[in-house]
């Protein structure tokens, strides 16, 4: 039986009295949340698949409790050693990713995934926590000492990151990775002059992409127009959430499900719209943004500016994928292929958020080590 009392000496009970316990319950709660709308939302799915009922409940229910291990395990690790970490798993994770474009599996046109003892498994979602990490440490780096040439490290970092993601291609991923790291670059106080050049180079990524990507062209052409048929998702995504109205239609009772390959992952969020009201939705919104802020506050009073550049970094990435996924949802974004962190079925966008509330739980410790 464990013994957290304050008289252990243990490193669990340390590390169980100097955590954020507030956060670590919202964190679990939420994905325990996650596992009830996954029986809503994933057996009609399982069984068109040809799969057991609960296949992807009982599936995220294991990636839960990995996951919630993985947490407590980084957690323990200081600010020096998650530095070492972050930087082999970065670069372990690139290449996985080269490795994908030629031997992974691919779904729905996209090569993201390898398979690994029998499951799907996504490097770039893995790398996304430890990316944020590296970035932070080179921006810091750069502000502490100016003969570190940090930005250009930080952009050729990006890029590489970037270049893969395109080439699987994952535009939304691609789109939240950026997000973040002007994020902290804005945090480091870049000039007048980074602001115009990475201005123009997104504006001019965003038209290429637009122009020479077929698939960016369709769902930016399907959101501009809601009637078209590439707008088919989408469409019956809002059309739920308006059925399912304040209370919604209850458990078992939605639609939606019935006509959405992806009501299980990327639209998880309209099926309980649908079956479980706007008024739960709203608390889980709730949920999302105590969160973020809550992180946002722990980030605000560290001193250290490496534990400060991570934390805030790690918050916009949790923070902004659930905007995506939501505003996807409610017809608000085009559609991005983007899961609700902790909620949609995924066990790579899983353990990947599990790791990085690691990384925040552990460098917000009362008395986490920043050396």
């Amino acid at each position: 039986m464990l013994n957290f009392s304050r008289t252990n000496r243990s490193i669990l009970a340390e590390w169980w009295w100097t955590v954020d316990r507030l956060l670590l319950s919202f964190v679990i709660g939420l994905a325990l949340v996650g596992l009830v709308f996954s029986m809503a939302a994933s057996p009609l799915i399982a069984v068109k698949l040809g799969l057991d009922d609960f296949y992807f409940v009982k599936r995220q229910g294991v990636f839960f409790l990995i996951g919630s291990c993985l947490m407590v395990g980084i957690s323990l690790f200081d600010a020096r050693q998650l530095r070492r970490i972050s930087l082999f798993a970065v670069f372990s994770g690139f290449g996985l990713m080269v490795y994908t474009l030629f031997y992974g599996r691919e779904i729905k046109g996209a090569l993201r995934w390898i398979e690994i003892f029998g499951f799907s498994f996504q490097p770039s979602e893995f790398v996304k926590p430890f990316f944020i990490v590296l970035s932070a440490w080179f921006f810091v780096e750069g502000l502490k000492r100016t003969g570190i040439p940090a930005v250009p490290l930080a952009i050729a970092l990006l890029s590489i990151f970037l270049f893969l993601l395109i080439q699987q291609p994952d535009i939304g991923q691609a789109i939240l990775v950026l997000f973040v790291w002007g994020g902290l670059f804005f945090m480091a106080d870049m000039t007048l002059l980074w602001i115009i050049v990475l201005f123009g180079i997104c504006v001019s990524g965003g038209i290429s992409a637009y122009l020479f990507v077929p698939h960016v062209n369709v769902r930016i052409n399907s959101f501009l127009d809601p009637s078209s048929s590439g707008n088919y998702q989408v469409g019956k995504a809002l059309e739920s959430v308006k059925r399912g109205g304040w209370l919604g239609r209850g458990p078992g009772e939605g639609k939606v499900k019935d006509l959405l390959p992806d009501s299980h992952t990327d639209f998880i969020f309209a099926v309980t719209a649908e079956e479980f009201g706007i008024v739960v939705c709203l608390g889980l919104l709730s949920v999302f943004c105590f969160i973020v802020l809550r992180i946002l506050f722990f980030a605000s009073r560290q001193k250290d500016p490496f534990a400060r550049f991570v934390v805030a970094g790690l918050a916009i990435m949790f923070g902004f994928q659930a905007f995506i996924n939501m505003g996807v949802n409610l017809a608000l974004l085009p559609a991005k292929g983007m899961t609700l962190p902790f909620i949609s079925a995924g066990g790579s966008s899983m353990l990947s958020n599990f790791l990085a509330m690691g990384m925040i739980l552990g460098l917000t410790r009362h008395h986490a080590r920043t050396d």
